[in-house]
């Protein structure tokens, strides 16, 4: 029952009693006083602010402090104490300092030592300015070369080509070669047999990977156990193209998927094409995946990258070749004007899936073709109107 138990409640034992507190009772008063309001900055002497204020001090007095006369002036006419009483004017000039003699002559020349030490203070003055500016658009140059954006060539970052095809292919074509790597305990066949030949034949460097290695080098893409480490794609000049004894260019004018132009790549060599021009901007570039999807053939048909396809174009027209552009309105179908045309230096434009070519590209062409198909088939995709075109161009010049 409540009230009649006996439990003891929460006591403290005798044996863990705190000892009494006892107060000071007065006697440390006096270091319970403040120490009175705290010291300015200035008046502190760890403080950087009276380090500051000390070497401001010190300046002033040395500025102050009377300035050391010159050595005599050697010039002839001129006495030991007229020397030191115009380079104590100069000195009063320059704030104290003497101007600094040219190849031993004297601060003053001709009796007017006030435009000489004038004339040495802006020298200084000048040449330091010159040197700080120097300074300053040296390394504002240097930080802006190394933010600028990457060009095109072969700079010290590689890209991979990835995929067994691909790569024995760009080993057969020879292209330089970073590095190979072999996954651990690969399936071999033919392919990679002739790819481990190719680089002890070569002497490159062949090393083992393993598949989570693979996989994190090439960004998890489909490596089926080989990769290989290249250069950045190194394009070709357009200008060359038109050069060809009886060239086929392709131009693509908006193609951003970069699985297509590996495709058109493949169908360029496939069909004996000069080579293949891509814009700069807004389109796809060669990329591992263009290089797979290419089959190893990016290794052999050139391509070239132009800030403007309308112009470029214009400039193979100049060039004596005919450009026919691809489009599902065409007045004409592909193999008429093919029959007609292509017997020439002949160029095909191919654009984008969706939108197909821009206006002023439409405009620069000097016929528009299409490929007959039934109604029910919208347009086809970009990589096999490409196909389709370049094999007509290759059957009538055949």
């Amino acid at each position: 029952m409540a009230g009649n138990s006996s439990r003891r409640g929460a006591v403290r034992k005798p044996s863990t009693k705190k000892a009494k507190v006892v107060g000071a009772g007065g006697r440390n008063k006096s270091s319970l006083e403040g120490r009175g309001p705290t010291p300015k900055a200035v008046d502190r002497p760890y403080h950087p602010a009276a380090k500051k204020a000390a070497a401001a001090k010190k300046s002033v007095a040395k500025k102050a402090a009377p300035s050391k006369s010159a050595p005599p002036s050697r010039a002839k006419g001129a006495s030991a104490a007229g020397g030191r009483a115009e380079v104590g004017r100069a000195g009063r000039t320059e704030g104290g300092r003497a101007p600094a003699s040219r190849g031993g002559a004297p601060a003053s020349r001709g009796g007017a030592p006030r435009a000489a030490a004038s004339r040495g203070g802006s020298t200084r003055s000048t040449s330091s300015r010159t040197s700080t500016s120097s300074s300053r658009s040296t390394s504002s140059r240097t930080s802006t070369s190394s933010r600028a954006p990457r060009k095109t060539g072969r700079p010290a970052a590689g890209d991979w080509v990835i995929g067994r095809n691909a790569t024995l292919e760009a080993l057969q074509a020879g292209i330089p070669v970073d590095a190979v790597y072999v996954m651990t305990g690969i399936d071999m066949d033919e392919r990679i047999r002739e790819v481990l030949d190719i680089c002890r034949a070569r002497r490159l460097n062949l090393l083992d990977a393993s598949r989570s290695d693979l996989d994190r080098m090439t960004n998890k893409s489909a490596h089926q156990g080989l990769a290989m480490r290249v250069p950045a794609y190194t394009y070709a000049d357009a200008s060359t193209f038109p050069k060809v004894a009886l060239p086929l260019i392709m131009v693509l004018d908006g193609i951003t998927d970069t699985r297509n132009l590996g495709a058109i790549i493949r169908s360029c060599a496939a069909f004996g094409a000069t080579g293949v021009v891509i814009s700069e901007r807004r389109a796809a570039s060669v990329t591992p995946a263009a290089w797979k999807t290419s089959a190893g053939a990016a290794a052999r048909i050139p391509v070239a990258q132009v800030t403007n396809i309308a112009r470029t174009l214009k400039e193979y027209k100049q060039a004596g070749c005919f450009v026919i552009g691809m489009d599902a309105d065409g007045d004409d179908f592909i193999h008429e004007a093919a029959a007609k045309l292509c017997d020439g230096p002949t160029v095909i434009v191919i654009g984008a899936e969706g939108d197909g070519i821009s206006r002023l590209v439409r405009e620069t062409c000097d016929i528009i073709a299409q490929i007959p198909m039934t109604t029910s088939t919208e347009s086809l995709n970009a990589s096999v109107a490409a196909s389709v075109a370049l094999y007509e161009a290759a059957r009538v010049r055949r």
